[in-house]
């Protein structure tokens, strides 16, 4: 299993002990209950075909999560140890099972087998158990039915329980003599309908969200979850995965069903009707964050019709229940690809060329940067640090000593380079000249 497929796997366990996570003070039956409702869900576990979680699974993973000083590694899974074995019933069977269920509706789990048995569906090599053919019948055979859908207007009980996040289509701004169009990201409390911060860009995208979150992350502290909608940034999973490093839940609409996300665009519609039509015909994109944040300000020290009372008033109540971010956020947010090293010790990233230590040369990396700095660089092989790379300077290399690394045997060039000696995130000199 590769290491994406395992962060994916992580991700989702992360998501569903999530609302069990710091619930100990209020009681075991309120855990109790919490945990009946996880369970009775339906959930699509990734890499799986199975629906249902059982309540030992699930304690299992908070278990993990909670005994490794709430780290998100904890949640994932270990190699397989019968690797090379395929544990996938064949397709045809899987239908074929189906397909006789269908045809003998009445017919328990031991009459069904002994038929398929008898046809020769279910053949004497093939290993699977009784329980695997249950959960293949209860998954395509089992009918639906719900005759609705039950929404229910809901409040988070706490201050940072809940951020709803979303993007609103802005006025057209000019910049550098250009008409452009901007993009309103906001966050806002649920508790406490507090904006945790609003900003407008000019584009659409990640980069420009994941601004916006972390400007309002150093604001207001981390939120417990964040429910946005399916748009291709909030599915990004760097932002998913950022958000898990930091204990944060990040949470998708239901397609098409703006309605769990009412708050946001309330909000959104106060902005239409109440901000935009004040501004004037021109204004330049710093101008118009400068009228948003004071117009915030105002907002926030108003009485909010829904909660009988101002937004930052109900906020602060909850101040001292509310976690910090960590002084260096953005190392949450930086991005990671992978690259190999060339023989001359250059890398490639977003077109510029980057000089590696010698000992990486043949070696599949990791480049980790902010999208802030993307010439700040850091190596890391095998989950160590090797420093910042220098950009390439081609002049200097024709003037420098070569250092050395020539491995003997393929055995020696498929082994691992030894770890760097100075201190993770420090700069490395080769000896001869330097990177």
């Amino acid at each position: 299993m590769d290491e994406e497929r395992r962060k994916k796997i992580a991700l989702f366990r992360f998501g569903v002990i999530t609302p069990l996570l710091g619930v100990k003070t209020q009681g075991r039956g309120h855990r109790s209950s919490l945990l009946r409702e996880i369970c009775a869900k339906q959930w699509v576990i990734p890499g799986s075909g199975r629906s249902n979680l059982s309540k030992a699974t699930v304690l299992n993973w908070l278990s993990r999560y909670e005994k490794s000083g709430n780290s998100l590694d904890a949640l994932m899974p270990s190699s397989r140890k019968d690797l090379g074995t395929s544990r996938k019933l064949p397709k045809e069977t899987e239908l074929a099972l189906v397909n006789m269920k269908r045809e003998n509706p009445q017919a328990s789990l031991p009459v069904l087998i002994d038929i398929a048995r008898s046809k020769k569906i279910i053949t004497p090599e093939l290993r699977i158990s009784n329980a695997s053919i249950y959960r293949i019948i209860k998954k395509h055979v089992s009918s639906d039915t719900t005759s609705g859908k039950d929404r229910r207007k809901f409040e988070a009980e706490l201050p940072n329980d809940l951020w709803q996040g979303d993007c609103m289509h802005g006025p057209v701004v000019i910049e550098n003599g250009k008409h452009r169009k901007t993009y309103l990201f906001a966050l806002i409390d649920d508790h406490s309908r507090l904006i945790a911060h609003a900003q407008f860009f000019l584009n659409e995208n990640l980069l420009s969200f994941l601004r916006c979150l972390k400007t309002a992350l150093a604001k207001r502290g981390l939120p417990k979850k964040l429910y946005v909608d399916n748009g291709p940034y909030f599915k990004a999973h760097k932002l998913e995965y950022s958000l898990a490093s930091l204990g944060t839940a990040l949470l998708h609409a239901t397609p098409y069903t703006p309605e769990g996300k009412g708050k946001i665009e309330r909000w959104f519609r106060t902005v239409r009707m109440c901000f935009l039509p004040l501004l004037p015909e021109a204004i330049t994109l710093d101008e118009l964050n400068r009228r948003l944040e004071d117009w915030i300000a105002e907002y926030h020290d108003k009485e909010h019709s829904s909660i009988a009372q101002a937004p930052l008033e109900r906020y602060l109540a909850g101040i001292h229940l509310i976690r910090s971010a960590p002084a260096e956020i953005e190392a949450h947010f930086r991005t990671r690809v992978c690259r190999r090293v060339n023989k001359d010790r250059s890398v490639s990233l977003n077109s510029h060329l980057f000089e590696a230590p010698v000992g990486l040369v043949g070696k599949k990396i990791e480049l980790v940067f902010s999208e802030a700095e993307p010439l700040d660089v850091e190596a890391v092989f095998d989950g160590n640090s090797w420093g910042k790379l220098t950009i390439l300077d081609q002049q200097i290399n024709s003037k420098v000593h070569r250092s050395h690394y020539e491995p003997k045997s393929k055995d020696d060039r498929d082994s691992k380079p030894e770890k760097p000696t100075v201190p993770q995130g420090g700069r490395l000199f080769e000896s001869g000249g330097s990177q």
